[in-house]
C-alpha cells in the first residue's frame, strides 16, 4: 500500500532535517535533544546534584542529556507510555501518566524527595482532528503542572512542551499563579511551522501542601 501525499512529504522533510542528521551523525537518540540542549545552556537549568523528572521520555534523548551534563550526581527518574532502551544512571518505568496508579508508582520512585526540575516534553497521539487533540495536549499538560506543584521544591523549575490553541493562555496564567517567572522559548530545532512553544516557569513559589498531602 502507497504513503499517502502528506506522510511522504513529512519523510522526505523529516530525513532532509538539518537536526535530524545532526542527531544521526551523534549517535543522540533524536532530534528533541538539541531543543533541551539549548534551553539547558540558555537558561543555565542544570546544577551539580540536582533530581530531575522527565515526563514523556522515549526516546530517551532528554534523560541521556540530562544524565550526561549531571555526571555522577544527581537523580533522574524519566517516564513513558512507550518503552525506553534502558540509560545508565536513568531510572525510567513505562506507564500512561494520565493514569492513577502510573502517577502513584512515580511518586513512590521518588521515595518523598521533591525535585529541583520537572521536564514535560510529552504530547498526545495526534488524530488530525485539530480541537480535539490541542484538548488531549492541554489535558496532559494538566497533569504535568499538577505534579510539579506536589513535588518540585520551593525555587524548582518546570519546562513544559505546549501547543498554542485552546486553553494556552489560562494555562500560562496558572504558570504565572505559581511560579516567580514564566518565560516562553522556541529553540532553534523546533520545526518553525509548529505550534510547539516551550513555557519554562522558574521560582517555583512556596506551598503549604508537602509530597503526598491533599490528594484527592
Amino acid at each position: 500500500m502507497s504513503r499517502s501525499k502528506s506522510s511522504a512529504g513529512w519523510l522526505r522533510e523529516h530525513f532532509s532535517d538539518a537536526y535530524v542528521k545532526k542527531a544521526q551523525a551523534e549517535g543522540v537518540r533524536s532530534r528533541a535533544v538539541y531543543k533541551l540542549e539549548e534551553l539547558i545552556d540558555r537558561d543555565r537549568l542544570l546544577k551539580p546534584g540536582m533530581a530531575v523528572v522527565d515526563l514523556g521520555a522515549a526516546p530517551g534523548g532528554w534523560s541521556q542529556l540530562v544524565r550526561q551534563r549531571l555526571g555522577d550526581r544527581g537523580k533522574v527518574v524519566a517516564l513513558d507510555i512507550l518503552p525506553m532502551q534502558g540509560i545508565a544512571g536513568v531510572d525510567f518505568m513505562q506507564g500512561d501518566f494520565r493514569e492513577e496508579s502510573v502517577l502513584r508508582a512515580l511518586e513512590a520512585r521518588l521515595e518523598g524527595q521533591q525535585v529541583d526540575l520537572v521536564l514535560s516534553d510529552m504530547a498526545p497521539n495526534m488524530s488530525g482532528v485539530a480541537l480535539a487533540d490541542q484538548i488531549r495536549a492541554m489535558d496532559l499538560a494538566e497533569l504535568a503542572l499538577d505534579f510539579s506543584r506536589q513535588w518540585l521544591k520551593p525555587g524548582g523549575a518546570f519546562l513544559i512542551k505546549l501547543f498554542q490553541g485552546a486553553g494556552f493562555d489560562d494555562y500560562l496564567r496558572s504558570l504565572r499563579a505559581d511560579f516567580s517567572r514564566v518565560t516562553m522559548r522556541k529553540p532553534k530545532a523546533s520545526r518553525a511551522r509548529s505550534r510547539e512553544v516551550y513555557a519554562l516557569a522558574t521560582g517555583r513559589k512556596a506551598a503549604a501542601a508537602q509530597p503526598g498531602e491533599n490528594r484527592a
